[in-house]
């Protein structure tokens, strides 16, 4: 075929220049040549298609022997991973199973002790937070722990210092901090869009922002307005490590600067003959509000680490204060025991986990409560302690109330559920009576009478808001009637804070430069407390606390039944509350004695740094030497960090320190013991600044609390005054309200000063009671009709409901108690007459 091919194109090529001549046949060799070449070419032609054919079998075998081989491999790695996985998630449950079991253990040989425990060790007690923030607190340390057992094993196989993280793949990474518990914690929470998170705010403070739903959201890491400062950059607090020096120095042991600088005897008080005690009362309970942070747990049995009550070592979580020998204090060791506050998880050793491996995350501290100005206080951080602060029984949306005891007929908080607890017991009283510590949204409110007195003005308060409010709104259910007062709770906290409050403590230049005026919610602004605000800021008014607690009687005299009391004697007494007159000789005795004024060289008395807790003879606390190692443990930077960070001039030498602290002496103990101003510890700088006019602190603390309050109002979505949290006529009887107004409602007390806060003379700087304005409930009366809606919404056991009026309909929202799930929809829609959909259920967490 293709000789004839050929052939024919041959022809028709010379058919063009010859003329045609006939065709010759063939010869036999002819033909035998052509046929000898067809066949060669048919022979190369089935070579080239065979190659290739062989080509392609070759590479096909190659490459199914590789992804057998890699298969394999996998096999092989992926069973290694798993058994290394199983290693090490036994390694991490073994871990957190022992940890969970030492903090219960060591709590109850702790109160099994408690009449004759150390000071030292009842403060680690009463540190002991609710039992959310104890699971957070327990997360966090146990994936600490868990990274500390898993580095002394990879030590050991390596023969080197590795990190986990050097090693393991990012998966095992997130599968550590899962059964460690943290990751619960670190992702963000769900935020339901209806009409009951649109009108009240989440008790945990979350998705108060829609874009940033955990910032103030109680169980998160305090804020930092500045990079903290630690030796080894991650963890190691300032002095944590012998012969470190900072700008060229060692750091002063902190019980050496209390001794030299501090600490002054219970006479050395002048008082302040402007403000009342009260003035301190409120900030020590506001400050209470706003941050807690719970402590490490000591975990001495199963990391081979120390017992911090037997250690004068800087072992996790133990960071003891150095004792020296010419110190009078009382301690049996060269030491105060000290435990360091608890990591926020995915921070320190172990931050490296979370997101980009090769970024660490330095220490960060917890805050157990919300951010918020919210009156959490009264109404706990946690869904758990709401419900068991709350009456559920009560038609009228009230708080639970003491059963056993009244202050003339007027309620008492209720008792806490564990017993025995920490709280001291009366010395006179038959065993078998035991008053334990009072109950209430923060676990601090036994911690002094005075702070457990403002805790119970403010169960009174909700509980008499409450049935005004069910009196004028008789169709409201319980769950609203509790909402809404719970909502005026939170804007009177509000309004007597940043009204009434800051601006006596910081002075009104400085309100005017920090805060100013409000112009409406700013979701850009962050609330979140600040580590610096309250580890240093808001700790000022520890230098305010007078050494003495008066009880006056009806003429605010002293009563000769109720003698003056050293602090140290009132430490968790809710006994003497109780047992000695109630509420109003004690608030008599605030509202009429001077405030403790802030003096450079008479800062904290000796019932602080000498007799802090003392409820036996065994031992002595210092609340100033915690202070000062409190902010050396969260890493806060220097003294002239913050002058920087608040616009003020950087002081370099003793002559400029002279310029902020005017009391020359105090200034050459600083110099003494610092050296250099850089080295300053921040809560001692700033309450030795000279003070502002006007104000209770100078202008670098002033600067820190204004930001703070500022971001605490901007940031709040729920703010009293911002749109639609209230109408302007209920806003107008807000106005009205006063402290002074709040102990006339809900004591015995006929005559206050018109405002609490400043000191006054009995009788004539006190006003009646009558004359103090009230808040008028019927700005909050709203006309319901049930015949012209659907009638009232079927009741749900385990839950209840709220009305709301969205876009000209009636709805209700339904949501169910604590440990109770709601299955069905949980908004309905009053619709021609009509809901629309079949009211929920709320079921247990065991379907029943």
């Amino acid at each position: 075929m293709m000789v004839r091919g050929w052939r024919s194109v041959h022809r028709s090529q010379s058919s063009r220049t010859h003329s045609p001549e006939p065709e010759e046949p063939l010869s036999p060799q002819t033909r035998l040549a052509l046929r000898h070449k067809e066949q060669q070419e048919i022979c190369c032609r089935r070579l080239r298609q065979m190659r290739v054919f062989i080509f392609f079998i070759i590479l096909i075998t190659m490459v199914s022997v590789a992804v057998f081989l890699a298969l394999v491999q996998w096999g092989r790695n992926d069973l290694f991973r798993k058994a290394k996985e199983h290693g090490i998630r036994r390694t991490l449950q073994e871990t957190t199973s022992i940890q969970g079991e030492e903090t219960a253990r060591r709590r109850e040989r702790l109160l099994e002790r408690h009449d004759t425990m150390a000071p030292s060790q009842f403060l680690a007690l009463s540190k002991y937070s609710y039992q959310e923030t104890q699971a957070v607190s327990q997360a966090a340390e146990s994936m600490e722990a868990s990274m500390q057992v898993l580095k002394g094993k990879l030590h050991q196989k390596h023969q080197r210092s590795l990190l986990p993280s050097d090693v393991l793949p990012a998966d095992v990474l997130m599968m550590i901090t899962n059964v460690s518990g943290c990751l619960p914690y670190m992702l963000p929470p769900k935020c339901p869009n209806n009409c009951m998170t649109r009108k009240y705010r989440h008790i945990t403070g979350a998705c108060q922002n829609r874009e940033h739903p955990r910032w103030g959201a109680s169980n998160t890491a305090l804020a930092r307005w500045l990079p903290p400062v630690y030796e080894d950059g991650l963890s190691q607090p300032k002095g944590w490590n012998y012969g470190f020096l900072h700008n060229g120095f060692p750091l002063p042991s902190v019980r050496e600067v209390t001794r030299n600088i501090i600490e002054v005897s219970n006479e050395a008080v002048t008082e302040d003959e402007r403000h009342s005690d009260m003035i301190t009362v409120w900030g020590q309970y506001i400050s209470h509000d706003l941050a807690f942070t719970p402590q490490s747990v000591n975990r001495p049995s199963f990391l081979g680490e120390a017992d911090c009550q037997r250690t004068c070592e800087n072992r996790s979580p133990c960071f003891p204060i150095q004792v020296f020998a010419n110190d009078t204090f009382s301690t049996s060791l060269n030491c105060l025991p000290f435990y360091r506050s608890s990591p926020a998880c995915a921070t320190g050793h172990q931050g490296f986990l979370i997101g980009n491996l090769s970024v660490l995350n330095p220490r960060q501290q917890i805050n157990s409560l919300t951010s918020f100005l919210d009156a959490s206080t009264v109404y706990g951080s946690t869904p758990a302690t709401e419900n068991k602060l709350r009456n559920l029984t009560s038609e009228e949306g009230l708080l639970r109330i003491n059963t056993q005891y009244f202050d003339n007929g007027r309620e008492y908080l209720p008792f806490v559920a564990q017993v025995p607890s920490l709280c001291a017991q009366d010395p006179k009283a038959d065993k078998k009576e035991r008053i334990e510590c009072f109950m209430a949204g923060d676990s601090r409110a036994s911690e002094v009478p005075s702070l457990a007195a403002m805790h119970t003005l403010w169960l009174r308060e909700h509980n008499r808001l409450a049935k005004a409010l069910k009196e004028v709104n008789p169709h409201w259910s319980p769950e609203t009637v509790y909402q809404e007062a719970r909502k005026i709770v939170g804007a009177l906290h509000q309004i007597i804070t940043l009204r009434d409050y800051i601006p006596k403590i910081i002075g009104p230049d400085a309100f005017n430069q920090y805060i100013g005026a409000y112009k409406g919610y700013v979701p850009t602004i962050n609330p979140s407390v600040s580590n610096v605000f309250t580890t240093a800021a808001f700790r000022f008014g520890h230098a305010a606390i007078h050494p003495v607690i008066k009880r006056l009687d009806v003429q605010y005299q002293n009563d000769p039944n109720l003698p003056n009391l050293q602090l140290h004697e009132a430490f968790f007494t809710p006994w003497r509350l109780i047992k000695e007159g109630g509420l109003d000789p004690l608030l008599r005795g605030t509202l009429a004695t001077a405030a403790k004024l802030q003096v450079q060289d008479q800062l904290l008395n000796e019932e602080l740094t000498k007799k802090l807790l003392v409820l036996s003879h065994n031992g002595s606390l210092d609340l100033a030497s915690l202070d000062l190692q409190r902010g050396r443990d969260h890493g806060l930077p220097g003294y002239n960090d913050w002058r920087e960070f608040c616009d003020l001039p950087r002081l370099r030498t003793e002559s400029d320190l002279t310029k902020a602290i005017q009391n020359r002496k105090t200034v050459q103990k600083i110099m003494g013991l610092y050296k250099n101003p850089d080295n300053m510890d921040l809560w001692l700088a700033g309450i030795v600044e000279s003070m502002l006019p006007d104000a209770r602190t100078g202008p670098l603390f002033a600067c820190i609390i204004g930001k703070q309050m500022k971001a605490l109002r901007d940031g709040d979505r729920f703010w009293w005054e911002n749109d639609n949290v209230f109408t302007e006529d209920q806003r107008q009887e807000l106005r009205k309200y006063s402290l002074s107004r709040l102990i006339c409602d809900n004591t015995g007390l006929t005559e206050v000063p018109l405002d609490a806060f400043i000191l006054g003379k009995f009788p004539k700087d006190f006003e009646s009671c009558e004359n103090i304005p009230s808040i008028h409930l019927g700005a909050w009366q709203e006309t319901f009709h049930p015949e012209l809606n659907c009638g009232f919404p079927t009741r749900v056991e385990h839950g209840d409901f709220v009305h709301c009026s969205e876009a000209g309909k009636l709805t209700v929202t339904y949501s169910c108690h604590q440990g109770y799930e709601l299955l069905g929809e949980e908004q309905l829609s009053c619709i021609q007459g009509k809901w629309n959909l079949k009211a929920p259920v709320c079921q247990g967490a065991y379907g029943f």
